[in-house]
Parts: structure tokens; sequence; C-alpha cells
């Protein structure tokens, strides 16, 4: 499973960024921060572009990271995705035929551990690695679970995607603009 080939998935910090993105040639986007009372008409935005919007939801301002939030997003915003470090927002992705990433911040070795007990009751679509420029780790845990690895967080350069890709991941999120175009 990955994203038709696409190597960078943009990732918008503001609707300034979304609506440069919703007019690029890339089809899969992702929203980090927004409030619930924008997403339907964000989320209409994005497919009346012919986008594939994946909404990190716990970024979502005016929403709590439950279960019951999760289900909110699935049956009424309907965006292609979930991206999320709790676990019942991305059972609730799958459960109801959404693309599921698990996001993780890998900071120690504790985390590390922690996050493969996670993924063995998760099994996400994807996982999301964080900080992404750690190729080794995106090597391992790919190794490790066989689920395809988005690398994300503190990419600033061509050449930290380059790695990321070498490295196992199938794309790399990153809200640097000027790395959108690039790949």
């Amino acid at each position: 499973m990955d994203f038709n080939g696409q190597k960078i998935l943009p990732a918008a910090h503001n609707l300034r960024d979304l609506e440069q993105m919703v007019n690029s040639n890339l089809t899969y986007i992702v929203l980090l921060n927004s409030h619930i009372g924008q997403l339907k008409s964000l989320v209409q935005l994005a497919k009346g572009k012919g986008k594939k919007l994946l909404l990190h939801a716990d970024l979502v301002q005016g929403l709590r990271n439950d279960e019951y939030a999760a289900q909110f997003l699935c049956q009424d915003i309907k965006p292609t995705g979930l991206i999320s470090t709790r676990k019942n927002v991305v059972l609730t992705a799958k459960k109801h035929g959404l693309i599921s990433v698990q996001r993780l911040f890998l900071l120690d070795s504790i985390a590390l551990e922690s996050s493969y007990k996670l993924l063995e009751t998760t099994k996400p679509d994807f996982i999301e690695v964080l900080p992404g420029v750690m190729p080794h780790i995106i090597n391992e845990v790919y190794k490790k679970t066989g689920i395809p690895i988005v690398a994300g967080g503190l990419i600033r350069e061509k050449r930290e995607i380059n790695e990321a890709i070498e490295a196992g991941a199938i794309a790399c999120t990153t809200s640097r603009k000027e790395l959108w175009k690039d790949f």
C-alpha cells in the first residue's frame, strides 16, 4: 500500500497552505492544524479539487482526542484518512474504512519498545515516524513491523527526504513548501 507513488505528503499548518496544496498536482495532502467549525468545508474543498485529505485528528481544535471524536470525524467529516497518536482514533478510522496512520514520536528506546506493542494492537495502514530524520530507525521499524512507513518531523532538506526513502519510508510529510514540488 502506498500513496500512488507520491513521495511527498505536503502538510498544511494554515488555510493559506491548504489552498496552495489543493491547487497543486499532488493528490494526497495532510491537514495538521484545524478548527472543528472549519473541517467539513475544508474536506469538501479538498475533495472538490480531487484531493485525498489525511486529517491529523489530534490537532483539531475544539474536539477531544477520543473514540467519539474519531467516530464524528469518520461519519460526518469523512476525510480520506486519520493520523493520530491515539490507539482508539486509529482503530476507529480502520473500522470505518478510512486510511489509518499511527503517528509515533520516537524519543528514546522506551518509546520505541512501547510503540511496537501499540502497533500490535492498532495494525495501522501506515506508521508515521517522528522525527523523520532517523534513517536507521525508519529501517528498523519497517523491518520489525512490515507496515509502510511515512517519515515526518524535522525534514528540512531534499537530502533528508532521499535518505528516509532509501531507508524504507514510502513517503515523507513536510510543511516546507519548497520541498513540495521536488518529488
